[in-house]
């Protein structure tokens, strides 16, 4: 029987010392307004979005020009305009803090370990600002880099947004093509990588694919040193230096940022790029600034000299998120490699040695961390976690629990969804309100989030769409060559008349949380009745058996009908049995309609570079369609487990 109790609730002492209650107090002073709960403090902030937002640049101490207008908004949420006045630079707002304190803290599997003051930062930062300058690097210009999750990566960053340019990232770990898909679109002024990384103990070689990506993209070339041989990289390049020749002639020295428009494109993320090439979102330096300061300061709690971590690559929209901590004048702990090797402790370890205040990952590392038996509770010193956040895919009741019972019983878990998108959350964490397991704790701040049926009507205790129904200012500028906005409004405005669907399939519940029940696109619809693949998800991968699942609906005699892969642990066979056992256990911890009419058991389930699985891209192949860009996939080996299977045929 699931518990009457909240797994978490903010005591009284925690609830008085929060950024959240002293920002919701203020606006409450400062608009003549009183809040007698968070939620309706949310009301307010979504009503009132140009009072809102105005009282975020303020209390945040946003550095710009701010302008007398905070919002033109007449109706249309694409021609919705958030401070159209306002200046500022996206830089030097992260720059702000000073000092001989620790900016980044970094660890690398190969045992590196790094520490980079605030003053070492700002001299990095102000010697590859004059370098891309004397490179002719300018506003509106791109630069990509293909890196580890390094210091470096966090400074050039910083030094191409200080001067306007757009910056652009990848993982090491992207092939040629993957590469090419994405930043051949954006044609970069400058292509920076690695000369290689260490994943699973093993040095990863990089060279040639730097070599054919730099001819390809025939853009200057920065090689940044991390496994030792930078400057033999860059010698196969014409014209191509290492990080140390380019910054060489120039002395550091005050950082000149150059002040733009709100709007102006500080970022290029892509889209997973599982069904075609992927799209090129761009979003603007004073949104993303705006949003991510919110989330961080309020609905994550964090205060000037908090260690923060978050478990990212330089390919994923969380690595954003991350570098955004240094505007609230946080030290970004780095990590880069495999979160268990040499062992699982690994990341509690650094946590630990670190004393980590905010630990962000993803549900299936901590579902990984369960199925290995780890208990950092009993092995490792936590004291310093005020919050644990999980994200990347629905994080499940047990996993919840386990956060509980494992890890450390006294922390705030706030599971988060947004994405790529939005470079942010639509849903998070609340450190003023209570954590019920398998929610997730409520909507952002300013974020008019709803939950809409098929028809366009919101819906309480039904599944339906994720939507949001007024502007808001992380909603992306444009998609690079996109001059018409077409794509842009196809992706998110198409299902729904001038209101942003997220292509979540979600739930509220009883508490005013939010349940997430996996992608519209993936859901299933056996009999017409819509599924989400995250509810199969949460029965079956908590079964010892089973190492990890994905599900599809398979078209089938005028139907559809629900087919589960299941990757076994080792040792483990599907036996008669053991199917028994899934279907008992999907029947009674879901229903009858969850249950899968095939189950099949392969030795690898296909995922993107940052861990997602891509229940479409099976979806095609066992329907005997090609998929289009393999690429985006960590193992695109894979999807010939689920070719012209027998199984399905019958």
């Amino acid at each position: 029987m699931e518990s009457t109790l909240p797994l978490w609730e903010p005591s009284a002492a925690f609830a008085a010392e929060t950024p959240m209650r002293a920002f919701m107090e203020a606006c409450a002073t400062r608009f003549g307004q009183r809040f007698d709960t968070v939620d309706a403090f949310h009301a307010w902030s979504v009503a009132e979005r140009g009072a809102f937002w105005s009282a975020v640049w303020d209390v945040c101490g946003v550095i710009g020009l701010k302008g007398e207008r905070a919002l033109v908004d007449e109706g249309h949420m694409t021609e919705a305009r958030f401070f159209p006045d306002a200046t500022l630079n996206f830089a030097e707002n992260l720059l702000r803090k000073t000092g001989p304190g620790d900016a980044l803290v970094f660890r690398g599997e190969d045992r590196v370990r790094a520490r980079m003051s605030f003053d070492a930062l700002h001299a990095l930062v102000s010697q590859l600002q004059q370098a891309m300058l004397a490179s002719g690097i300018g506003v509106g210009d791109r630069v990509a880099a293909m890196m580890p999750n390094l210091p470096e990566t966090i400074a050039l960053m910083l030094a191409a947004t200080s001067i306007g340019a757009i910056w652009s990232s990848c993982s090491p770990d992207f092939g040629e093509q993957g590469i090419v898909d994405r930043f051949g679109q954006i044609e970069p002024k400058l292509f920076v990588a690695c000369d290689g990384y260490w994943y699973n103990g093993k040095r990863q070689d990089v060279a040639d694919k730097v070599v054919a990506v730099a001819a390809r993209l025939d853009a200057p070339v920065m090689i940044v040193p991390y496994c030792g041989d930078a400057e033999g990289l860059a010698a196969r390049i014409p014209g191509a230096r290492t990080l140390a020749q380019a910054i060489a002639p120039f002395a550091a020295r005050a950082i000149a940022f150059t002040p733009l428009p709100f709007s102006h494109p500080v970022f290029i993320l892509f889209s997973s790029g599982t069904t075609g090439v992927p799209k090129c979102i761009v979003h603007g330096a004073g949104g993303t600034l705006l949003q991510l300061m919110k989330e961080h300061r309020f609905h994550c709690g964090a205060r000037e000299g908090d260690k923060v971590f978050y478990f990212t690559t330089c390919g994923w929209m969380m690595w954003n998120w991350l570098a955004a901590g240094l505007a609230s004048g946080e030290t970004l702990c780095l990590y880069d490699g495999s979160p268990f090797h040499p062992s699982g402790a690994v990341l509690f370890d650094y946590a630990q040695e670190e004393g980590f205040s905010i630990f962000g990952t993803s549900a299936k590392y901590i579902d990984a961390v369960r199925k290995a038996g780890l208990r950092p509770a009993e092995t490792h010193d936590l004291a310093p976690l005020r919050l644990i956040t999980s994200t990347g895919s629905p994080l499940s009741p047990e996993g919840f629990s386990f956060v509980y019972e494992g890890i450390k019983p006294d922390v705030q878990l706030a599971s988060i969804s947004g994405g790529t998108d939005i470079v942010s959350c639509f849903v998070l964490g609340n450190p003023l309100k209570p954590v019920w397991r398998g929610e997730i704790q409520g909507p952002g701040l300013g974020l008019a989030v709803d939950v809409w049926d098929e028809e366009g009507r919101p819906v309480r205790g039904e599944k339906g769409e994720l939507v949001c129904t007024k502007a808001f200012p992380s909603m992306p500028v444009m998609f690079f060559n996109d001059p018409d906005g077409a794509k842009y409004r196809a992706a998110y405005f198409e299902r729904f008349a001038n209101v942003w669907c997220h292509g979540d399939f979600a739930e509220w519940t009883a508490h005013g949380g939010l349940i997430i029940h996996g992608r519209s696109d993936a859901t299933l619809n056996p009999g017409g009745v819509r599924i989400g693949t995250a509810e199969i998800y949460n029965q079956v991968e908590q079964m010892e058996e089973v190492a990890e699942a994905l599900c599809i609906g398979q078209d089938w005699e005028d139907d559809v009908r629900v087919v589960l892969f299941v990757r076994l642990a080792p040792g483990v066979t599907l036996t008669d049995d053991l199917e028994k056992a899934i279907r008992t256990r999907i029947r009674s911890g879901a229903s009858p309609r969850h249950v899968p009419a095939r189950i099949v058991a392969v030795a690898d389930i296909p995922r993107t570079k940052s861990g997602k699985i891509v229940e479409l891209a099976v979806r095609e192949v066992v329907h005997g369609r090609p998929v289009k860009n393999k690429e985006a996939l960590a193992n695109p080996e894979a999807l010939a487990l689920f070719e012209k299977l027998d199984a399905l045929s019958r």
